[in-house]
């Protein structure tokens, strides 16, 4: 069954906020059913658009490239079920048949004095600022789960969050009501303009990418410009080690290098790639990247024509602008948890870390967007702007207990009743690096079905362009 996307608001939303041309969204249309429809918030609605979206500008690219007018694209269909699995990608994957450990012991919703805390420990580091913040909360031998949930029923949650974050470490207090509005998406034109793009195999073939991404939104867009046949090459720091299972789910599609920016030899390096660079992806919180001349303005005054794409948690203005954080953060923050809370009050989650999949198909979408355009740009994109689309903007979900039309035209059927979603036709197989990686399938109805490979080690290849004729 396909379901006409005519009465869809929220692809509408998602393609007027990056720029799209006004009646192109309802080339876009949805079929099937996936697992994203048992939250309060309609968080089905938002995972659906931003695929639309994302794979509407692939198709806008690829006809701009092939000197095809924009509006006789063709129509495209979404399988929500590719959707729904992608959008739980970390929850399919398997690595030589073992599944991937999410959050680590530490990580998680915290009873407090007063309330709920939402602590994120995944990385080394962090897990060591918690422990500092705690101070002899921590005990001899390290925090454990049990001393953790001791020191903090004594304690008040917006006491610890400050604490942890003065110590470099992250906990956010779960708060009710939502947080402030935030754009979707903020677009600066720069005046400068890009290569010249003549057609291509796929969309983005023969773009270099520059991606200094991390967990998840970011790996996500960069993951996507890859299948579109963008050459990515990830830069990261070396003394903040990727967790190997987090770059086996989003390193598809691209290289992985190691640069410290500090260090002279390796900033030559980094230069020389910028310098060939056509987008950068930057997902380091407002202002991290300053320090090295980084910032958008510094970028665009030495490229006019390169596109810059920021994506940050919080929003790029505001007391907590410049804040590390994570989606499930931010679903505290924001006021997600105490809305999706339980029957008992302890604070619920979305079905999907919707959050970060949203924002990093939303912004690979604005990426494409802005080279079927010619270039010169600056995007911002963030958790929190996506998670306020989501609770003020995209509609509610329509009913799935029949066959009758829903709210917006929507009809939903047989396809759409409980139990009718199972995520196999969207599992893949593929040897990696790290192993027989199982796999979910990218979910876009434009580009190629798949990545031809899996990814390699993270930071463990040169830290250079590919020859024009090895790009997709």
């Amino acid at each position: 069954m396909i379901i006409d996307d005519d009465g869809d608001a929220a692809t509408r939303q998602a393609w007027t906020a990056l720029g799209g041309a006004p009646g192109l969204s309802g080339r876009v249309r949805y079929r099937g059913t996936g697992a994203l429809g048992s939250a309060r918030l309609p968080v089905r609605g938002l995972a659906r658009a931003t695929v639309g979206a994302c794979s509407l500008a692939a198709a806008e690219l690829a006809a701009v490239r092939a000197g095809r007018a924009v509006a006789d694209l063709p129509g495209l269909v979404v399988d929500e079920g590719a959707v729904s699995t992608a959008f739980t990608s970390e929850r399919h994957l398997r690595v030589d048949g073992r599944a991937p450990v999410s959050f680590a012991p530490l990580s998680g919703f915290w009873r407090t004095a007063d309330g709920w805390l939402r602590t994120h420990a995944n990385y080394p580091h962090h897990r060591a600022a918690l422990e500092r913040a705690l101070g002899a909360g921590a005990g001899a031998g390290g925090l454990t789960p049990e001393r953790l949930r001791a020191e903090l029923a004594g304690r008040k949650a917006v006491e610890v969050q400050d604490a942890v974050y003065a110590a470099g470490g992250l906990a956010v207090a779960v708060t009710h009501g939502f947080g402030a509005p935030q754009p979707l998406v903020e677009v600066r034109e720069t005046g400068g303009r890009g290569r010249r793009l003549g057609p291509g195999r796929q969309p983005a073939s023969g773009i270099r990418v520059l991606d200094l991404t991390r967990v998840i939104a970011g790996p996500v867009a960069t993951r996507t410009l890859g299948l579109l046949g963008a050459d990515v090459l990830r830069v990261d720091p070396p003394a903040l080690p990727e967790a190997d299972d987090a770059h086996a789910d989003t390193g598809f599609g691209k290289r992985s290098a190691c640069l410290d920016l500090a260090d002279r030899a390796d900033r030559e390096v980094f230069e020389e790639l910028l310098a060939g660079a056509d987008v950068l992806v930057a997902g380091y919180r407002p202002g991290a990247l300053d320090r090295y001349g980084l910032s958008a303005g510094d970028l665009v005054a030495r490229r006019p024509g390169l596109v810059v794409a920021q994506v940050c948690a919080w929003g790029w203005r505001g007391p907590w602008a410049g804040r590390r954080g994570f989606d499930s953060l931010v679903q505290a923050g924001y006021g997600i948890a105490a809305a999706e809370a339980g029957a008992d009050g302890a604070p619920g989650v979305l079905p999907a870390q919707a959050l970060d999949h949203g924002t990093g198909y939303l912004l690979a979408a604005g990426v494409l967007r802005a080279l079927a355009e010619g270039g010169g740009r600056v995007l911002r994109f963030s958790l929190a702007g996506t998670a306020s689309w989501l609770v003020r903007e995209v509609p509610r979900q329509p009913s799935v207990s029949g066959g009758s039309a829903g709210a917006g035209g929507v009809c939903a059927g047989a396809a759409d009743r409980p139990g009718a979603y199972g995520p196999g036709p969207w599992l893949r197989e593929i040897p990696s690096a790290y192993g027989a990686l199982r796999y979910a399938a990218p979910p876009l109805a434009a580009g190629p079905g798949d990545w031809p490979a899996g990814p390699s080690r993270w930071g463990t290849d040169p830290a250079r362009w590919l020859p024009a004729g090895d790009c997709p």
